[in-house]
């Protein structure tokens, strides 16, 4: 079954992509298999071993469940002073 998400991308991964947020129609039910989808499609290349995850304004488990409505964040290490 296919849901919406809002996704919100940060830092490298907002530039590999091209935007900031976009509404990704998914069968996906964690975050890992979000990211993994949506990286196949954009090319977005990195492991989610080196950044976080964010689900409705809160930190979450990678393997931690997502719905309908939620707004998924993908949060690569920042840098800069």
């Amino acid at each position: 079954m296919m849901t919406t998400f809002t996704v919100l991308y940060f830092g490298l991964l907002a530039e590999r992509r091209g935007l900031a947020e976009e509404r990704v129609d998914s069968a996906a039910t964690t975050a890992a298999e979000l990211y993994a989808e949506l990286d196949a499609r954009h090319g977005l290349g990195l492991s989610i071993a080196h950044f976080r995850v964010a689900v409705n304004d809160e930190f979450a488990a990678w393997d931690g469940g997502i719905k309908s409505g939620d707004v998924v964040a993908f949060l690569p290490p920042m840098s800069g002073g």
